[in-house]
């Protein structure tokens, strides 16, 4: 099950950076705080990841 998290923490980084910089390139603001909400939901999934990893050891 951790691997799905870690993996499910990488696509939402990398959907959220693809919005981030299509809403940056076309203007649109909400668009690109939605990537930036997303990035940061991945960010935090992944770094709740890797506490479980250290704790797991």
């Amino acid at each position: 099950m951790a691997e799905n998290e870690k993996a499910k923490a990488k696509t939402e980084q990398a959907k959220g950076k693809v919005k981030k910089t299509v809403g940056q390139a076309v203007g649109n603001e909400r668009l690109t705080a939605e990537g930036k909400a997303e990035q940061s939901k991945g960010d935090a999934r992944q770094a709740k990841e890797k506490t479980k990893d250290v704790f797991k050891h």
